[in-house]
């Protein structure tokens, strides 16, 4: 009977020791914190045209027919966002006599509307958008066919201009501008397509509707469907018959001082 007593009481300490010891153990635990930071990004570009040079007075002064003006408007993203980039190029029109190449008169000796500068050596890197006749210029929108990472510069889209051959007498002491406006969106999350090209287009299309009716420079831009509503039948008539802002750079080109 002792010994049965004695072994069951020593059991019960050695539990009792057992118990003891797990109470006195604790959990191995840590502790740390992630947090996410977030940076808004900034889309800005500069436009520029590195090849032209105006007279002192800032423009290019005492033009004569077919004179070449150099002019390389091109954009390089200077903010922290890659962009689809736009420009729009007005070429001013006007009711005038011209002659070709060997001095004949055109259109039978008649005024026509016609395109009084001429984009040379265009780049196969910017793709028209559309074109359409706004007042008394022709507006040529491109859209660049590669996204615009930071600190890119674009292609110019043309290398110079060049002055229609225009019977003297009839522009005289005009001022003629051709104003470019340089465009950029994210290209983030804003055009779809299977091509840099059609996701451009699209972001564009976006962009207008975006500003649809709102005051302010942004709301200058065309929509794309204004294009479409015009077929190919009718753009060409208007072609022959009437051929032919963030604004950030202007020259103007005039054929004699103001």
């Amino acid at each position: 009977m002792n010994k049965k007593k004695t072994t069951v009481m020593i059991g019960a300490v050695l539990l009792c020791t057992a118990l003891a010891v797990g109470g006195t153990v604790a959990y191995l635990t840590d502790k740390d914190e992630v947090t996410n930071q977030f940076t808004v990004g900034r889309v800005e570009i500069e436009g520029k045209e590195p090849g032209y040079t105006p007279d002192p007075s800032g423009k290019t002064e005492d033009i004569v027919p077919t004179e070449l003006i150099p002019k390389d408007p091109q954009i390089t993203n200077i903010g922290k966002n890659d962009a689809y980039v736009y420009m729009d190029v007005s070429i001013p029109v006007a009711k005038v006599i011209t002659v070709d190449e060997q001095g004949k008169r055109q259109n039978d000796g008649a005024a026509k509307e016609t395109e009084l500068f001429t984009m040379n050596e265009l780049s196969e890197q910017w793709t028209l958008m559309y074109q359409k006749r706004v007042g008394d210029n022709m507006v040529y929108t491109y859209s660049y066919n590669d996204i615009l990472a930071p600190q890119e510069t674009t292609a110019p889209l043309f290398q110079s201009v060049t002055f229609a051959n225009v019977v003297e007498g009839q522009l005289e002491e005009s001022q003629l501008d051709i104003p470019v406006n340089f465009y950029a969106i994210q290209s983030l999350n804003t055009g779809e397509g299977s091509s840099v090209v059609e996701q451009a287009a699209d972001a564009w299309l976006k962009y207008v509707n975006q500003n649809d009716g709102q005051a302010g420079e942004a709301a200058a831009p065309l929509s794309l469907s204004d294009e479409k509503d015009e077929t190919e039948e009718s753009q060409a008539e208007e072609l022959e018959n009437a051929a032919v802002e963030n604004d950030s750079d202007r020259e103007s080109v005039t054929s004699e001082t103001e």
